[in-house]
């Protein structure tokens, strides 16, 4: 992913000073109210809104409210539930930032104390639930990190106009371990391996033997077992069999 250079030369030049602030709020264990006033600050220095004009505060939501809202050009894009600073997030925590971002009709609501942010994509079918794209904690970021730094740059304003959050979305969805893992174990790689291994040796394996070892001692058991990689098995079919209607 492309980073914005505005974005990445503003980060740059405010994640050092933003670690010693949020380590002092922290030692300090300051309250609710003063950790938003933080994140406020954040929300403009790191990642590049108005704090005038793009953040708004106890933004109602059907006679309730949400901590912080983010507009672009008038248009919602994030929902911000904030705790104090020496709170652990937890899964209450997260309930009320999805209700708040289902009501809204959002797909990304925000859960943050303001070293902890955890942003999530909400999924409304079949059934209401989260899912956590990325956690960032900002005590530990560096500049180094390429990978967390990206991740930030998706909430940042420059990256609302690409939809980048979107596209990060999509590369996460793909690029892990049980969607590679689910593709290992497919048919046609199965076969492929097979046949690379008859090609280095006078053994004649068979797709059974193969099977066994990646399953038994390639994969952890733990992937194959996980909710995850079923969904990336489910996902694969329906490709496959999308492709065999249109052959």
């Amino acid at each position: 992913m492309k980073i914005h250079k505005k974005a990445s030369d503003r980060i740059a030049k405010n994640l050092s000073n933003y670690k010693k602030v949020l380590k002092k709020a922290y030692d300090r264990d300051i309250n609710e109210s003063d950790t938003v006033a933080i994140i406020v600050d954040m929300l403009e220095d790191i990642f590049g809104y108005d704090k005038y004009d793009d953040v708004t505060s106890e933004y109602a939501i059907k006679g309730t409210f949400c901590d912080l809202a983010i507009k672009t050009n008038g248009q919602l894009k994030f929902l911000i539930e904030v705790k104090a600073i020496g709170i652990n997030l937890k899964d209450n925590h997260l309930n009320q930032a999805l209700a708040y971002g289902a009501k809204e009709g959002l797909d990304w609501v925000i859960l943050t104390n303001a070293v902890i942010w955890e942003v999530y994509h909400v999924i409304r079918a079949p059934k209401l639930e989260a899912v956590l794209l990325f956690k960032i904690n900002f005590l530990d970021l560096t500049l180094k990190q390429h990978d967390q730094i990206e991740c930030l740059y998706t909430i940042c304003k420059e990256a609302q106009s690409v939809n980048a959050i979107s596209e990060l979305n999509e590369k996460l969805n793909i690029l892990n371990k049980h969607m590679v893992s689910a593709i290992i174990t497919e048919d046609t790689v199965v076969n492929a391996i097979r046949l690379a291994i008859n090609k280095i040796s006078n053994i004649k394996a068979t797709n059974e033997e193969i099977y066994d070892i990646v399953f038994n001692d390639v994969i952890k058991r733990d992937i194959i077992e996980d909710e995850a990689y079923k969904k990336a098995k489910s996902k694969i079919k329906r490709v496959k069999n999308k492709t065999n209607k249109e052959a």
